[in-house]
Parts: C-alpha cells; structure tokens; sequence
C-alpha cells in the first residue's frame, strides 16, 4: 500500500532511538503506506557531558534491538530510514558508532541497504576563520564568541537542517546517518524533497518528533503523519492510543520560545493561523501552517568544554531532630565544612567549589518549595569540583566526619548518618559545560557537512 498522489507519510516510531518501541506499531506504520521512517538519535536534553566526552547516553544493546526492527521494515517496504543526532549529540564518533551497530545488524540480517553517514563535527580552525569574517552570531542570552572559548571545546558540532540528508538520499542512500541535526529536519527532508510546502512539512515534523508524546498516551509509541498540499493529518500507530486537537497542538509549546513560531536553518515556521480539526476519535488535521523563507540560511553551533573534576558524595538523614532543624544543620555543615578544607588543606573559595543537595526537602524546587513539615528523612548529595580529580576527592574527604556524624549544635549526641555507599566518595570524571549557543552565516545549506557512502553488500 503506498502513500496516494501528492502525499507523503512519514513514520516516527519512537521519540529517541533506543528508547524501545514495538514491532506491532511499525508493523502498523507500514501497513498505512509509510514512505519514510524518521527517528532522533539524541538530544542536549542530558546535558553537556555526552557532547563534551563524544559518547552516547543509551546503550548499544538498545540502538541494535530498535535499529533490527527499523533497517527490517526500510529494506520490506523499500523506504528510506533517516536517523539523526547520532550517539546522542552527533558528534563524529557518535555517527561512527551508529554506523558499526548498523553495519552489524545488516550483516546478520542479510539486508542489501545502503548507508550515508553525515558528520557535523566542525573543526575550530573553521570556527575561528568565520568568526574572524564576522559570520559567527550569540543566540540571547549568550556573549559574542571569541576564539579561546572556540579552542577549549572537546567537540564541535553544528546542527543541520533538512539539505543535507536530502543530499545523501538523492545520492541513493537507503539509510541516513546524520550527525548532529534539528529534530524536525529528519521528518519534513523526503516531504519537501518530493514537493510538499514547507509550512505543512516542517509543522507536521515538529509535532512528530517525539513519536507518541502528541497522542493521548505519550507511552504508547509512535505516529504516522501524512502531509499533502493542503496540510497534514496526524494519528498514532497504538490502536489504544489517540490525536486530538488539544494533544496535538499542544506539542507546538514543546521546547520553543514562541508557541506559534520556531526557527529552523532554513527560514521559520509559522502556526499562527492554523487550525486543528478532528477527522474522528483518533486522527487530527492540520491546515493553515506557514514557512517563511531566511534571508541567510544559518547553521547552530554547540559546543562543550572542561570546567573541573567532581567527586561525589552521598549521606542519608533520619534523626528527627536533625530534620525539623535541616536549614540550621546545612549552614553548620558549610561553615565546619569550608573552616576544616582550609585548615587542612590550605584552600580557600578559589581553588575547588560544592554544592548540597538535599533530596527530600528542597533539591529539586529550592525556594519555591511549598512544603513546610519536615521530611521523614533527607538524602544529602555533595559535589565537590575542583581542578583536578585529587584534588576535588580530596576537598570531599574532609566532608566524610561531618556527613557521617555532624549535629546540631543543642544536640548532645553524635548522630548516626547513613552513606549510600562504601567508599562515601565516588569519582564522577571530568565535568563539561555547554559554551556555544551561536549561528553561523552558512555560505550553501550543506558547506559545513561532510557526507560519506557506503555501498550495499551483497550477501550469498
């Protein structure tokens, strides 16, 4: 069954490749006449610590068991599969190890399926060339780049838009690898590559691009968008599971700064005038979205750097006294705490910082927090950073007394607290922070991207 004249559906099991669908919705996604499966690959929704160190969130067991089931359904019904953000940050290595686990799985599975990688890794001789060309611009609420920042990056990478994977399907590429990429540009590539307008394309991709989480059961797994020339319409793949206007439109509130606009490298998306219609109890139609075109075609840079070493360290609290008193014991364990790190080890404020969690009390809302009894127990987190691993497991070992046995100062008694593990102090490595969240003035849309292919094996 194919998509009908002047239509394209794209299938989007899952919001993140290796978070686990089942065969049953992809079964069903093919079944409708899907002419593409788009899945994301990653996210900066982790933080900085999978870019900075080039490795993936998931695990390799989980990319495979989701990938099996993915590259079996391209090579049945001759459709493209598109992946992006490889190794949760698409940088190089992440592309690298995506394309191993596929390579493997079509070994094993005898698929004749042709690959295209797209590394996004941008080296920082570049970088700094652009800058110097005035090519480089901060996104609000970051400072204008210079080159120092440019050169303490483990890992560079800039976000792509549609062009590229569009380029490699157009190159005859069954699979697509890509690196680092914008969500949307994954599902609306094969729509604007076969003729759809951009505003349904790109909407229709937004809402998409974490599979189940625009349906009435966010757990239920993945969706199936049709775009036509008119707009498009929208339904889940879980039999249990429905679109409704609100479910839908809601997701346009998902990770924008407006609801109603979101800008990609090409031009911006505009939902101002749409409309959200139900088809019947499971599927929404969509009209009424518009793209507008950029005057300069822009591609976003994110990079992450070393900023220390952390050692970690984590205690529990369930004396009663302690709780209904756990600001005052906080601020007694910082001033003990900070008095015995100088005494000991000669440091002051400048050379290591921490940070005190309580889990159970306020870790999570801080000042906002409503609740005003005292908790039944407390898990007390400390961070330490420092510039060196011995040197920030060093600062935490001289919490360990205080954290094990510390009291009130009206307490009689030394306390029993109660470390979470043995040893109390755990070495976390080394810790990034993002410093990049700027554009650049791209000279064509797909300059900063480097596409390899490799062919089909023929297997006896």
């Amino acid at each position: 069954m194919s998509a009908p004249i002047g239509a394209v559906r794209v299938l989007t099991p899952t919001g993140m490749l290796g978070a686990g669908f089942t065969q049953s919705s992809v079964d069903r996604g093919l079944e409708l006449g899907a002419d593409v499966i788009a899945v994301d690959g990653g996210s900066t929704d982790s933080g900085p610590h999978y870019l900075g160190s080039g490795t993936a969130k998931t695990t390799a067991a989980a990319v495979a068991r989701d990938l099996r089931i993915l590259l079996r359904a391209a090579a049945r019904a001759h459709i493209p599969l598109i992946v992006g953000s490889c190794g949760t940050s698409g940088t190089d290595s992440g592309v690298a190890w995506v394309a191993g686990i596929v390579e493997d799985v079509l070994c094993e599975e005898k698929l004749d399926l042709s690959v295209a990688t797209i590394f996004s890794g941008q080296r920082a001789d570049f970088v700094k060339a652009r800058l110097r060309e005035r090519a480089v611009h901060p996104l609000a609420p970051s400072a204008a780049l210079d080159e120092t920042t440019v050169d303490s990056c483990t890992h560079v990478v800039g976000m792509m838009g549609h062009e590229p994977i569009e380029e490699a399907l157009r190159a005859g590429a069954d699979v697509v690898l890509a690196g680092r990429a914008t969500d949307t540009a994954l599902a609306a590539a094969v729509p604007l590559m076969r003729g759809m307008p951009a505003g349904p394309a790109w909407h229709a991709a937004k809402i998409v691009e974490c599979g189940g989480q625009c349906t009435t059961n966010p757990r239920a797994g993945g969706v199936l968008a049709t775009i036509d020339h008119t707009g498009f319409t929208i339904e889940p793949l879980d039999p249990d599971a429905a679109c409704t206007p609100i479910s839908v439109a809601a997701h346009m509130l998902y990770e924008t700064v407006n609801p109603f606009r979101m800008r990609e490298p090409a031009g911006e998306l505009d939902v101002t005038e749409a409309t959200y219609t139900a088809l019947d109890e499971r599927r929404v139609r969509v009209e009424g979205s518009l793209f507008h075109p950029a005057d300069q075609h822009t591609v976003k840079l994110e990079g992450a750097r070393i900023t220390g070493y952390e050692t970690m360290s984590f205690t529990a609290i369930r004396d009663e006294h302690i709780l209904a008193n756990i600001e005052e014991w906080t601020d007694l364990f910082v001033k003990v705490f900070t008095a015995r790190v100088e005494q000991t080890l000669g440091l002051d404020s400048a050379d290591y910082s921490f940070d005190l969690r309580r889990y159970g009390y306020d870790a999570v809302l801080g000042s906002l927090e409503p609740a005003t009894r005292p908790p039944r127990e407390i898990a007390v987190m400390l961070l330490v950073r420092a510039a060196t691993q011995e040197l920030a497991t060093a600062v935490a070992k001289v919490a360990n007394p205080l954290m094990l046995h510390l009291p009130t100062p009206d307490m009689a008694y030394l306390p029993s607290l109660a470390f979470a593990t043995s040893p109390a102090e755990t070495e976390r490595g080394p810790v990034y922070e993002f410093v990049l969240n700027h554009v650049v003035d791209t000279r064509t849309p797909t300059e900063m991207f480097r596409i390899e292919h490799r062919k089909a094996v023929v297997h006896d």
